[in-house]
């Protein structure tokens, strides 16, 4: 039990080194701006796409994906050669621990003053690495909710529930791998994705109201609306 608790420390760890890649950051030093200066102040996708352009929020987006479907795919690997073989039940969990730590590292860099971003394309990387199907799901659940409402926070929150309400639903109907996982560790990975999907809410509280009230800005990908926005 303590060497498993370890393990899960060590993919937090693992996940929040990753984090600590902040795209928007770096891609705004190279243009001579801190990104965390302007726009809406979030070291994010969104924030980039409106301040540097639509090449720069690609590359912000693209990059924050791979950093935590890296980190996640690296855990998966990496743990059985750390500790032995003996953990083929916990693999899932620990690859929800190693994304926690990424969208940790992602949203409170210690070099940033814990200020950076919300964590959403980070969030998207460990559904890439977690599962293949999570990821097609998921990718369908975001787009299809940012282009019907042209809401980034929107789109954000419902992949958020819907990566958690597939959780439950691929443990409790134990489909596919989920149906070799213990009770216990699904318990624990309920558990997991429940706090991530309940920090990108909490990170996305200001837009929550702004979108209660009519008052959240949308984004379009198209040049010419989007300067009209």
């Amino acid at each position: 039990m303590a060497q498993t608790i370890g393990i899960r420390i060590v993919c937090l760890v693992i996940g929040y080194a990753f984090g600590l890649i902040q795209t928007s950051y770096i891609l705004g030093r190279i243009n001579g701006i801190d990104i965390r200066e302007h726009g809406s102040g979030n070291a994010g996708t969104t924030n980039t796409l409106r301040v540097l352009g639509r090449k720069a929020g690609l590359i912000v987006f693209l990059c924050d994906i791979l950093k935590a479907f890296a980190a996640v795919v690296l855990a998966y690997y990496l743990i059985p050669v750390l500790f032995g073989g003996g953990y083929q039940e916990l693999l899932y969990l620990f690859k929800l621990y190693t994304g926690l730590g990424v969208i940790l590292g992602h949203n409170y860099p210690f070099y940033l003053k814990f200020k950076g971003g919300k964590g959403i394309a980070a969030m998207g990387g460990t559904i890439l690495g977690f599962h293949g199907i999570f990821a097609l799901t998921g990718f369908i659940i975001f787009f299809s909710t940012f282009f019907l409402s042209h809401y980034v926070s929107l789109a954000s929150l419902v992949l958020s529930v819907g990566f958690f309400v597939e959780m439950l639903i691929f443990g409790i109907a134990k489909i596919g791998v989920f149906a070799t996982i213990p009770e216990n560790v699904l318990l624990e990975m309920y558990i997991v994705t429940f706090v991530i999907s309940v920090m990108a809410f909490l990170r996305h509280h200001e837009n929550i109201k702004k979108l209660l009230k009519g008052e959240e800005r949308k984004t379009y990908l198209g040049k010419k609306k989007r300067e009209q926005d």
